[in-house]
């Protein structure tokens, strides 16, 4: 049997036509936000990066602490140490007295009746050329002039900053998967009125090549309906093409393996809480806002370390002989000794006038940076609400247009059988119906586009399921 290309080209639209939706996955919106949370790898990466500011939190609460080291020391000198009673006797004040150069004479007529060298005889080891120590040390800050709550400050303001930008990078993903989500669901709405266009225009041809046929139209009307028809097929197709691809990203995000498909449809609400309500709601909670607060309190923090420098520093220290080499010096050192030190700064090479000056400048920048940071959320809020209030407007205004829409299809289609209509009005009535249909998704999805906006920043994600199941009104076409 052989296969003519018309048939061919016929069976691979079909099959074009259902590859979207046979192995999609079908996803709700809030078990698609479920995924995102858990499986992107920007979040992730975010996380760890709280985790990581967390753990340095954690480790300037040990600035407290005193450091404990355990030391060991090999030491090797060019001659052994030795003290004779003439050494001793030289670095007496009275060596050069007539009392020590009696004493000295004393010792030599010894030395010389007996024969025995007493200098030598009474000359003491102090220490070997190899010597060996080991010992504990510890040394305990007890004043640092506020540096190290200053440093702990610090590290705390860096932790709410990783959790703040976490909670932003979270806002900006459920703006992004509101956008693939919907779009996705948008492209599938407007490739079902495309082929509904396809389907009626192919109607239409039909009974164009009928009536032609029995001689009721003119071949031009003919030509003009096959036309209409071809054209509504390429336009069916380039749907196809923009839902696949719009499919692809929302799979993508998802990590999926099998194409995604929305199983939550557009929706719209009837009202929405006042203008105030989000803008309040934003500057009161806003991830954005927060870090700023944070990086304030860093800033604050620099200056204490900046000052801290100006003060002394006050320790406790200790060290403990664990190990020593036997030596007369060794046996007469102390095994242990305690103290207290004071550390006073005279002149400083790190900068520190220059540095609590930047500090203070930090502060003020960030004050600035708030107020303007708040200004422009009023102005994203208040603009997002008119954009969507809008959109709602629209597809309200619409409803009467669908109406006639479809009445005007059904009077042109009735009337061109009856060879009182053209087929170019009945084209017209078509394509006219379609662009209604078109226009009222497109306001739909730009509505939950902006809700999903306003929840986001204003931090109020978790009640989308309120606006959506049980406030929502569903878009049908």
């Amino acid at each position: 049997m052989r296969i003519r290309p018309l048939m061919v080209k016929q069976l691979t639209i079909a099959l074009l036509a259902i590859v979207p939706t046979v192995h999609a996955a079908p996803v709700s919106f809030n078990d698609a936000w479920h995924t995102v949370v858990t499986t992107n790898d920007g979040l992730a990466a975010d996380r760890a990066s709280v985790e990581q500011a967390q753990y340095m939190q954690d480790a300037a609460k040990d600035l407290y602490l005193p450091k404990v080291t355990i030391g060991a020391n090999y030491t090797r000198l060019d001659n052994d140490i030795k003290l004779s009673p003439s050494d001793v006797f030289d670095s007496m004040p009275a060596s050069n007295t007539a009392a020590g150069q009696a004493l000295n004479k004393i010792i030599a007529d010894l030395t010389q009746a007996t024969g025995t060298d007493f200098n030598s005889l009474f000359t003491a080891n102090i220490s070997d050329r190899d010597v060996f120590t080991s010992s504990i040390r510890a040394i305990w800050p007890i004043f640092t002039g506020g540096r190290i709550s200053a440093a702990q400050d610090i590290a705390e303001g860096k932790t709410d900053q990783a959790k703040y930008m976490l909670a932003m990078q979270q806002q900006a993903k459920f703006e992004d998967l509101s956008r693939f989500y919907f779009g996705v669901v948008l492209a599938k709405n407007v490739l079902q009125t495309r082929t509904e266009v396809e389907n009626g225009l192919k109607r239409h041809y039909q009974d164009a090549v009928k009536l032609e046929q029995q001689g009721q139209i003119a071949r031009v009307e003919r030509l003009q309906a096959q036309a209409a028809y071809d054209k509504a097929k390429v336009e069916r197709q380039k749907s196809l093409r923009d839902l696949e691809i719009a499919q692809v990203a929302l799979t993508q995000l998802l990590k999926q393996t099998t194409p995604a498909m929305p199983s939550t449809g557009l929706f719209i609400n009837n009202s929405l809480p006042p203008m105030s309500a989000f803008v309040d709601k934003t500057l009161a909670t806003y991830p954005g806002l927060r870090i700023l607060d944070a990086k304030r309190k860093q800033a604050g923090g620099l200056i204490d370390v900046e000052k801290g420098k100006y003060y002394p520093e006050v320790y406790v220290y200790g060290d403990y002989n664990l190990h020593d080499s036997g030596s007369l010096a060794a046996t007469m050192a102390p095994d242990w000794a305690v103290g207290v030190g004071v550390s006073v700064p005279l002149i400083d090479n790190s900068g520190r006038s220059g540095k609590l000056s930047a500090a203070h400048s930090m502060v003020t920048q960030v004050n600035h940076l708030q107020a303007q940071a708040q200004q422009d959320l009023t102005v994203l809020v208040e603009k997002t609400y008119r954009e969507a209030k809008q959109a709602l407007e629209e597809y309200n205004g619409l409803a009467s247009s669908l109406s006639l829409a479809h009445e005007n299809t059904r009077l042109r289609e009735k009337a061109f059988g009856q060879g009182l209509s053209t087929s170019l009005d009945v084209v017209d009535a078509e394509l006219f119906l379609a662009s209604i249909k078109t226009q009222r998704l497109a306001a739909a999805y730009q509505y939950v586009a902006c809700l999903t906006r306003l929840l986001a920043i204003s931090g109020e994600m978790n009640t989308f399921k309120n606006y959506q199941q049980h406030q929502g009104i569903e878009v049908k076409l």
